[in-house]
């Protein structure tokens, strides 16, 4: 090939590279292909109000800071992200838990910093924020909880949200979470919500819930801000032992791209307003709170930066749950996994590696893999009755079932994800810009 040539192959390389990155950029601005159709009817959670206003933290004329303010009696549990590099108001959120609630609380939530990484200096930002919030509400400052998303390593302009205290309490109402829900949002397509409600004797309890998250999203606790609200009247105890146990394998399921946040929150509030008690074994309660969980949970998933797949994860036949899982995330992380969903390729020979390399127990010669209802491999080896044009078609469905069975035990475990794609890679190159 002549030097002329090599030039024009060369050029016409760069130019189809320019195309697709314009293409990703554009996908950027769309709402996700998986995102539901449209926001749901929330209920209005009596001994709730909440507000939103645009602050300016980062994002210019957009909701990005978010209040909800809770009656004297709620009961607040959380759980946390694990990351060693925890956020100012993660720390602070953790510190707060477990104390008497006969007082009044409040939630205060910001997007575009997430005041991580930020030492002192973000102390002071929660501790003058939280402090604001008390005045203006008369809460104790121990019962104001903070959430920051956003951009690591910055300053958090506090004064820009401390100055819309006033304003937030002004538009306190209990119909606007859809608005909070807004108003939490980085590089989230869509708001996150859902709802649930559960008849325990005469009686009717609500739950409901908003949600951001996008990316840098996997276990530990799954990178998001989750706030749910329910008027149920449950003992603190009683509603983080539920919490903690529903949490493993809803947000603790979820893997968008394996990066574990430094902000990772999700607080739930039982404001008791409804006068029907709940405890930590009332199965009925239980299953509405999952149905919840599991709905925002999904949705982070389906809004996973560039996605275009949603994607089930299922094992069977391990050695343990806990191998299980193992193998699960495995195959939900694998870069090689997620790109060929992104294609459309049916290649099932990067399952069988994610699972040879995730440490935990496997026998070649004794798993099979599923797509969907698809037989693909057993016995160490393609299914002789398997089809690659099979395989191909099914690929193309926006969700999709990976199924293996490890034929050694009975473990089993589910984890979503979703597939890996040009757009994930421009939204986070462009994110600080």
């Amino acid at each position: 090939m002549g030097k002329t040539a090599k030039i024009k192959k060369l050029k016409k390389k760069v130019s189809k590279l320019k195309a697709k990155l314009a293409a990703a950029r554009d996908h950027t601005h769309e709402v996700s292909p998986l995102a539901p159709a449209s926001f749901p009817d929330l209920p209005v959670i009596a001994g709730a109000k909440f507000s939103a206003v645009k602050a300016g933290v980062k994002y210019k004329d957009r909701l990005d800071v978010m209040l909800a303010e809770l009656q004297p009696g709620t009961a607040i549990a959380g759980v946390f992200t694990k990351s060693a590099t925890r956020s100012a108001p993660v720390l602070d959120c953790q510190a707060k838990l477990g104390g008497a609630s006969d007082q009044g609380a409040a939630f205060l939530v910001n997007a575009g910093n997430s005041n991580a990484f930020t030492g002192a200096t973000g102390d002071g930002s929660v501790a003058a924020i939280t402090g604001a919030v008390a005045s203006a509400l008369n809460v104790p400052q121990d019962r104001v909880f903070t959430a920051s998303t956003g951009v690591i390593g910055e300053p958090l302009p506090h004064d820009r949200i401390t100055a819309k205290i006033d304003e937030l309490k002004g538009l306190l109402t209990p119909d606007a979470m859809q608005d909070a829900a807004q108003a939490i949002r980085t590089t989230d397509t869509f708001p996150k919500g859902a709802k649930a409600e559960v008849k325990i004797g005469d009686r009717i309890v609500h739950i409901a819930g908003i949600a951001k998250g996008s990316g840098m999203i996997a276990p530990d606790m799954a990178t998001m801000l989750v706030f749910i609200f329910t008027d149920a009247k449950i003992a603190q105890g009683d509603l983080q032992a539920m919490l903690s146990d529903l949490n493993e394998d809803s947000f603790n399921a979820i893997t968008v791209d394996s990066d574990t946040s430094t902000s990772d929150t999700l607080l739930l509030a039982a404001t008791g307003a409804s006068g029907v008690e709940v405890d930590q074994d009332n199965a009925a309660f239980r299953a509405a709170l999952n149905e919840v969980m599991l709905d925002l949970a999904h949705q982070v998933v389906r809004d996973g930066e560039g996605a275009t797949k949603f994607v089930e994860v299922r094992v069977t036949g391990a050695k343990s749950n806990a191998d299980a899982k193992v193998h699960a995330l495995s195959i939900a992380n694998s870069p090689l996994v997620k790109t060929a969903v992104a294609g459309e390729d049916p290649n099932w020979g990067r399952v069988v590696a994610a699972i040879g390399k995730s440490g935990a127990y496997a026998d070649r010669d004794l798993l099979s893999i599923r797509f969907g209802d698809i037989l693909v491999a057993e016995k160490g080896w393609v299914s002789p009755a398997y089809r690659e044009e099979d395989g191909a078609e099914y690929m193309k469905q926006d969700d999709l079932l990976i199924d293996v069975d490890l034929g050694v035990g009975e473990g089993t475990a589910t984890v979503w994800t979703c597939d890996l794609t040009h757009a994930y890679i421009q939204i986070n190159a462009d994110y600080r810009s």
